[in-house]
This record gives C-alpha cells, structure tokens and sequence, in this order.
C-alpha cells in the first residue's frame, strides 16, 4: 500500500470518527435537554395546581396570571396572595409531585411580603434514600410586592444524569474507541516510517560496502598481473587504493559494529578517569588532514581548566569522532571547525561548530533518531547511514550529559555536549 493510499485511508478513518464522536455528543446533549425540558414543564404543572388549591381554599376563584418564575434550573418561585400554612403547602406539593411522578427531593421557603423575609423553609424527602441529603439553597432575590413560595430541587441535576447511564457509559467506550484507533494509527506511521529507513539504510549500507569491496578487488586484479613488477610507481599507487579501501571498509563495519552496541538491552561502559583534551586532539589529528585536502580547517580552544572526566573512552572518542566527520561532511565547501570547551559548574562542555549546510528546524527534532537522514530528494552527495547523531546521543544519555543542536539551514551548525565531572 502506497503513501498516498494510506493518508486516504486514515484522513477517511478520522473523518468517520468525528462524525461519529459528533453525532454522539449531539444526541447525549439533545437528550438531556428533552429530559430536563420536560421536568421542568411537569414541575411547573404541579405547581400551577398548588398555587389554583391555595386561591380556591382561600375561596379566591380568580386566576392568576403566570405565578410561576423558574429562576434557576434547579429553582422555582411561585407567586400566592395571601399567607399560607407552611405544613399545608407541604401536603399540597407533595401529592402534586407524586402525581407527575417527580420523586426529587426539593426545599420549599414561604415568604412574607409584610417582614420581607423567608419565615419558613424546610427540606422534603420524597425519596428515602436521600435522608442524609445537606440542601444548599442558591440566594434569591424576592419581590416585596406579593407573598410568595419557592421550591429548590438539590439533586435535580444528578437524578437527570442517573438516567444516562447507557449513554455516559457509550460515550466512554467511543472515546477509548477514539483513543485506541488513534493509537493504533500512530503505530503503523511510526511502524512503517522505521520501515522505510530500515530499508533506506540496507539499500545504503550495501552500497557503502559493495563500493570498496569493488575497488579492492579489481586493483588485487591488476596487482596479480606479471607486468605490475616492472611498474614500482603504479605497483605503490594500486596498494595505496587497496589501503584506503581498506581503511574505509574499516570504517563502515565499525559504524554497523556501533549499531550492534546500540541494540543490546544495556550498554556496559568501562569507566575510568580520561583527559578529554587528550581525546579531542587526537580526533583532531585523524581528520586533519581529510580537511586540509578540502581547504578547511580545524582550530581548537580549549579554555575547560578541568578536563578529567570518569567516562568510557572508547565511546567518547567515537562521540568526537563522529561530530567531527560529520561536520566535515555536511560542508560541501572549505570546512572550517571550531571545537571548544569550557568548565560548567559540575562537568564540561563541549563545543564543535562548523560553517556546513545546516539543519532544517522541523529536522532538529528527530535528527537524533535511528536510521534518520534529513531527505536531500534524489540528490545523495553525502554518504551515511544514520546511525552517527543516534549513537552520540544514546552515549551521552548513558553518560548522563545532554547534547544540544543549534542550525540553522546554509548557516552551519554548532553542538553542545554537556558532560559531567
């Protein structure tokens, strides 16, 4: 399955699932507001009938012109005409309650417009498992115009939600749906983008390998002919190539060898006590004079005052090494190198910068994973297999320093390495 067949799939994918995460919230969310639209009209129902038995027992037969405010969601307050006895209102909303089959537990106050104050308030249990039920009643302004009662319903919200318990519990499980299936794509994303490097790198490495083993073997061709005997000047050029041949295929294996390293559960480290001045010159030295045959240079300031560190030589030498090499690589023209140090408070810090072609940004944060080169297109002018920046930090990180990159593209780069005493 080809690239571009896979973003179908999963843009397709996504945009299903937000559909369908969409048409779940808005049917959960229409639901629970029918639900609540309707208790709040069987509430008010009742109440209509309450405040209609208070005017005809106080043989008032007149009508009154929408007594009832619902001045919150949980709060509803009902306009009356004359004072009313507080256990007789209770009957009263008890039984009207019980008819609609609104089983809440709710708080009713009586107030008295002549004291202008609540001069009764009680909570009422319809439903016995509610009994250690604490009220709390949300202040409400009154109008001193007319006597009024009101009705608070403290578990109104979540005697609503209780009967969402299918659609709560079905949203729940779309949404570990949700996060499974996007786990699930980043996996295979992660899975095949490590396919195409692994691939990339084989493709790679067979090429790095099968160049030298090319050349070694056609000079070992002319070196067995009889006539090389009376050439000393070609006989000495032929085993020159072979030696550098050779030395390059060296230089591979121990690349593939540093992979071998890498891929063990644990890395043992042989510490000891190591000057990493000693360990820079002599990375200095060995590619030296590769820069020198491109124009370049390598200038050292080493200002780090403490240079002893416990650390594994071999590795930090390979560390170095491999810096070096690759800003000499990635400079197509005349490299030009700094590699510095300095004293942090409890380590070392070292410095190589290069004036090479830099680093995209959006690179910077993957350019420490295994197998990965920042893609050049079809252009292959630098060789490599990606192993090189994984390693050094892997090795760092087992040092227990910090590695930091600053690039930024035909501006070259600079790397910090932080490395404790």
């Amino acid at each position: 399955m080809n690239r571009s067949t896979i973003r179908f799939v999963i843009g397709l994918s996504v945009m299903l699932l937000i559909g369908l995460v969409s048409t779940q919230i808005y049917w959960v969310r229409n639901a629970y507001q029918l639900q609540e639209s309707q208790i709040n009209y069987d509430i008010t129902k009742a109440l209509k009938r309450v405040a209609q038995q208070i005017l005809l027992a106080n043989s008032d037969s007149t009508q009154l012109y929408d007594p009832i405010e619902q001045v919150t969601p949980n709060l509803f307050k009902v306009r009356i005409r004359e004072t009313i006895q507080p256990y007789y209102l209770e009957t009263l909303l008890a039984n009207e309650f019980k008819k609609e089959e609104i089983n809440l537990l709710f708080e009713y106050h009586l107030y008295d417009c002549f004291n202008d104050s609540v001069v009764f308030k009680k909570l009422v249990q319809l439903d016995q498992q509610n009994n250690k039920f604490e009220s709390k009643t949300p202040e409400m302004n009154w109008d001193n115009d007319a006597h009024y009662f009101s009705v608070f319903f403290p578990n109104k919200k979540s005697k609503l939600l209780e009967q969402f318990d299918f659609w709560i519990i079905s949203s729940v499980i779309l949404l570990f749906i949700v996060l499974f299936f996007g786990y699930t794509i980043w996996i295979i994303l992660k899975q095949r983008r490590l396919s195409e490097v692994k691939t990339d790198f084989i493709n790679n490495m067979t090429h790095e390998l099968k160049t030298p083993i090319s050349t070694i073997s056609l000079s070992a061709k002319v070196l067995l002919k009889p006539d090389i005997i009376d050439n000393p000047e070609r006989l000495k050029n032929y085993a020159s190539i072979i030696n550098l041949e050779n030395e390059r295929l060296h230089q591979q294996v121990e690349k593939v060898l540093q992979i071998a390293t890498l891929e063990k559960e644990k890395v043992d480290l042989v510490k000891e006590q190591i000057n990493v001045h000693e360990l820079i010159d002599q990375a200095v030295n060995t590619i030296q004079l590769i820069i020198k045959e491109k124009g370049g240079g390598v200038t050292s300031d080493l200002a780090a005052k403490n240079a002893t560190i416990n650390a594994d030589r071999v590795h930090i030498s390979n560390v170095l090494s491999n810096l070096l090499d690759n800003a000499n690589k990635y400079t197509p023209g005349n490299p030009l190198i700094t590699i510095s140090t300095k004293n942090e408070k409890k380590g070392i810090l070292i410095s190589i910068e290069d004036n090479g072609i830099g680093i995209p940004k959006k690179a910077l944060k993957i350019i420490f994973d295994k197998f990965y080169r920042v893609p050049k297109g079809d252009v292959h002018d630098v060789k490599g297999f990606g192993i090189g920046l994984h390693y050094v930090k892997v090795m760092i990180d087992y040092h227990k320093g910090k590695i930091e990159i600053k690039s930024e593209l035909n501006q070259g780069t600079t790397i910090n390495i932080y490395l404790p005493f």
